[in-house]
């Protein structure tokens, strides 16, 4: 027996507003509503429908904008987007050592002013350098110290005004949006005022395009 469309759309409504990327994104205007419909009538198990794109498209009306999402779209429209290709990942294992021995080349690019971001994970190391610089980075590691190279990714930067830092949600809404085009994300991090992800070289063209539609 077919759900009641009140009951779908009962339950869409319920689902959005646990999903902060999605109705953030409803209310600024620049969600896809036949892609969030599919994403929450898979997430909820229920059948594609028209009721289900009705419930979505129906969301933000009668709920104005909410604070949050009215700070988020203050920054966005402040921010820029700049990109760097021709980026890899160095990706290391936990080691005492893996740091000292990466002091020297480390000091060497950022002298060079080239790109050279170290993050610490819970298992280890990842080192952002350009593609060029790979071979120095390596060779000052023991064979058993890298994981894994990736190479030719992108880096896609999103850069806001100082008061993102007062303002939550936009690492979650840039990366749902991303997430919502099938655009997958390597490397996310935000520091500062920059907002920042790694990507297969071959998204690059779409993440442009949808990031752009969201900081307008």
């Amino acid at each position: 027996m077919p759900e009641p469309e009140l009951s779908i759309a009962r339950r869409v409504r319920e689902y959005l507003d646990g999903q902060p990327a999605l109705s953030d994104a409803l209310r600024m205007g620049i969600a896809n509503y036949s892609a969030v419909a599919r994403r929450a009538s898979a997430d909820l198990g229920i059948p594609a429908s028209e009721a289900v794109i009705a419930a979505c498209r129906r969301y933000p009306r009668g709920r104005g904008e909410s604070a949050r999402a009215a700070g988020i779209r203050r920054v966005a429209r402040k921010s820029r987007i700049e990109s760097r290709t021709k980026v890899a990942a160095i990706t290391t294992r936990q080691g005492a050592d893996v740091l000292q021995r990466l002091g020297d080349v480390v000091e060497e690019l950022l002298d060079e002013n080239s790109l050279c971001r170290l993050i610490q994970v819970s298992s280890g190391t990842v080192i952002i350098v350009d593609t060029d610089s790979v071979p120095r980075v390596v060779t000052q590691l023991r064979q058993d110290q890298v994981v894994r190279v990736r190479k030719d990714l992108v880096e896609v930067a999103v850069a806001s005004p100082e008061s993102i830092e007062e303002t939550p949600g936009l690492l979650t809404l840039l990366t749902g949006i991303l997430s919502a085009k099938g655009i997958n994300i390597l490397e996310a991090l935000s520091c500062y005022t920059d907002t920042i992800f790694l990507l297969d070289e071959d998204d690059l063209t779409a993440a442009l395009s949808v990031l752009s539609r969201a900081l307008q």
